[in-house]
């Protein structure tokens, strides 16, 4: 009898180590949340207010260029309503006055601001038309000796209703929790530390949140504010080491069970022979390099979760294809799922023409579909009738139920939410067996996301392009040569080439005076009235988009005026000419992904990027960068820099995210240590590794293995 290897995050739910004592959170905290006084302890501050030094009025009135903290004796309050309602405190110390001027404000405060009360304030002082004033101080009633602070004051990202004196307060109180304390005993060993960081004098972890919430005024501000001073490097540290343990164990717990088997030989009278056979096409290097890849995985009798990266036309879809043949010849149930309708039936019809030859069973299932559709699609599929099952979410819905599912293709993985992706893994009927799961996406990861947020998985890439494809020319254009551009365009357009014009909204916006797809589909009826002009848009019903769309790909529309539905998916290789309305006010991938819908035939591709009259620094560089580079991985680097980690990886570690503390583009040094560390702490130290996981996971474990 097979026993199936208990998960990794069983055993953590498992753990006695989760039955730790926890404070009773206070109101405010839970608004924000929080479940358990450790994780309120983990919410460093954002910023910090230095109020440990008190300049006298007459001093602070000289200083501009930052905020002062000084003191004085309210000697009037007026509640003015011209030019508009506002609340103005007059404040003296000596022979000097201050205004402080409040335009939103609460009835306590005026009480508070009452005529002859001594005050404490911070702000930025600036000339007023009636003298010196600061708008919106911080105030505190304290008497004129009162002592200052010996720490800087913290300040925490909040919501309405939350004020950070009950979030200071509450940390304050925990930190000298006699069981917090103990639960935050380190769980790294001095030897070890001193071993791989021996340069950084790191303290305790107790320590470092000591510092890190409450910090001294003579200590290294500049570090702290930057994220290196060694409290912030033994937050990151720890971070980081229960994340890359978290990965090893979710790869060593996935080699721990049971997948179907599949023969890297194939059959030779299989659907997979006869595909090869007609293929009119070789295999590039690359696609014969990742598809031996996915074949011995496949045949390892464990679950794959191999993840194939290729730029926009490089030929993903036939390694997906024969992966699914492959899969079926060994008697399995396949399915492919895609992030949007147009994506999921660009697949299907694709499929369709490749394999429907051969004699596969293709089941196709959306959201969409008539409910006689898909009663009869469920029906194919819990037969086993169905052989490959494509479709979009509904593929994870309640009624879909496979009768042999052993393989799972994820288009775009990025799109999809780490759930959705659980769930399609979990349609296998047989719980003793784990599903083969392959993504896809043509979005290079950059080397650090690789590192730290995949480092579970198995990669391939595919970095090459099939013979024949021509590169695609960008250029930049301002948005006034909008007339030059149309009749260079009809020029191309008379050799029989077809054109995408992408715009970012549908319709007008008051908020934002875009060119829009609609205002754009009527300019360019009017300036070419001979051209076949189609709109397609987000808010088109899913028929109506695969009208539009069907007339594009059969060239009775010569240009495609559309929004960014068009991003992924579509494959047209007369479509040789792309033009980006605003492109200024598109990122890095969304640009590299509608470029890639051109240059999909033998044809020269131009891709136009049109912009505004006005352009900040940051999207002139991006624009730059696009029309200067095709290199994916190269403009996903850029991508990261401007964006962070948690957009481009979608909704792998969405809302959980299991890298809070380290800057990905600066600590690579770091990050490579601690993947060393790793290793050597789940073999030397199990249990010290368990409790830190714990520590740092919490209700995230599920994130690890998706």
């Amino acid at each position: 009898m097979v026993v199936k290897v208990r998960k990794f995050h069983d055993v953590l739910l498992r753990s006695k180590i989760l039955t730790m004592v926890s404070p009773h959170l206070p109101a405010p905290l839970l608004k924000l949340g929080f479940k358990e006084a450790l994780e309120v302890l983990f919410h460093l501050p954002i910023r910090y207010e230095d109020e440990t030094h008190l300049y006298p009025l007459e001093e602070a009135l000289h200083i501009h260029d930052r905020e002062v903290q000084t003191q004085g004796w309210i000697i009037k309050q007026d509640l003015v309503y011209r030019p508009r309602r506002q609340l103005i405190v007059t404040v003296k110390a000596g022979d000097s006055l201050v205004a402080l001027r409040w335009f939103n404000f609460y009835p306590s405060q005026m009480k508070q601001m009452a005529v002859g009360r001594h005050i404490r304030f911070r702000g930025l002082i600036r000339t007023g038309f009636m003298g010196p004033e600061i708008v919106h101080p911080v105030v505190k009633v304290l008497d004129e000796d009162a002592p200052l602070p010996n720490t800087l004051t913290p300040v925490y990202s909040t919501i309405a209703g939350v004020s950070q004196l009950s979030i200071r307060k509450a940390i304050l109180q925990f930190l000298k929790s006699p069981d917090l304390q103990k639960e935050l005993a380190d769980t790294l060993p001095p030897s070890l530390i001193q071993s791989y960081f021996p340069h950084l004098e790191l303290p305790s972890l107790l320590a470092a949140l000591n510092v890190l919430h409450q910090p001294a005024a003579d200590d290294d501000l500049e570090a702290i504010a930057n994220k290196t001073h060694p409290a912030w490097r033994r937050v990151q540290i720890e971070e980081l080491l229960a994340q890359q343990v978290s990965l090893i164990r979710a790869k060593k717990d996935r080699q721990a069970r049971l997948a179907p088997k599949i023969p890297v030989k194939t059959l030779a009278n299989g659907l997979l022979s006869q595909f090869e056979k007609t293929l009119p096409f070789v295999l590039t290097g690359a696609q014969q390099r990742v598809w031996q890849e996915i074949q011995e995985d496949l045949s390892l009798g464990y679950p794959m979760n191999r993840l194939l990266q290729g730029d926009v036309g490089s030929g993903k879809t036939i390694i997906a294809a024969l992966a699914c043949l492959h899969v079926i010849d060994a008697g399995w149930q396949t399915a492919i799922m895609a992030p949007t309708e147009i994506l999921a039936e660009q697949h299907y019809r694709k499929l369709s023409v490749w394999l429907n030859p051969l004699g596969v069973k293709i089941v196709w299932l959306t959201g969409s579909l008539k409910a006689s559709e898909k009663n009869k699609a469920y029906e194919e599929i819990a037969s086993g009738q169905a052989q490959l099952v494509i479709g979009t979410h509904a593929l994870i819905q309640d009624a879909v139920q496979f009768k042999k599912l052993g393989f799972v293709v994820v288009d775009e993985q990025h799109r999809f939410g780490v759930k959705q992706r659980l769930t399609l893994q979990e349609k296998l009927t047989d719980e003793l067996l784990s599903c083969h799961q392959l993504m896809m996406s043509a979005t290079p990861i950059p080397r650090t996301l690789a590192m730290t947020f995949y480092a579970d998985l198995e990669m391939s890439v595919i970095d090459e392009l099939p013979p024949g494809r021509q590169a695609i020319v960008t250029k930049l254009m301002k948005e006034d040569r909008r007339d030059e551009l149309v009749a260079s365009m009809l020029k191309e357009l008379k050799e029989g080439r077809q054109a995408y014009w992408v715009c970012p909204l549908i319709e007008e916006s008051e908020a934002m005076q875009l060119q829009t797809a609609t205002a754009t589909y009527e300019y360019l009826q009017q300036a070419a009235p001979g051209l076949q002009i189609g709109l397609i848009h987000g808010r088109l019903k899913p028929s109506e988009k695969q009208d539009v769309m069907d007339r594009f790909v059969r060239g009775e529309i010569q240009v495609l005026v559309a929004t960014t539905v068009i991003e992924v998916g579509v494959d047209v290789p007369k479509a040789s000419l792309m033009v980006i309305e605003n492109a200024e006010r598109f990122g890095y991938a969304q640009l590299h992904q509608l470029r890639g819908r051109i240059g999909r035939g033998s044809d020269a591709s131009i891709c136009i990027l049109l912009y505004g009259q006005q352009i900040g620094e940051a999207a002139k560089t991006r624009l730059q960068t696009i029309r200067e580079t095709q290199d994916g991985f190269l403009i996903a680097e850029k991508d990261l820099e401007l964006r962070g980690p948690g957009e481009i990886l979608g909704s792998r570690q969405s809302g959980d995210a299991l890298l809070r503390f380290v800057d990905l583009q600066r600590e690579q040094g770091l990050i490579a240590q601690v993947q060393k560390l790793a290793w050597v702490m789940m073999d030397q130290y199990p249990e010290h590794i368990q409790a830190h996981l714990v520590r740092w996971l919490r209700h995230r474990v599920d994130f690890v293995k998706a």
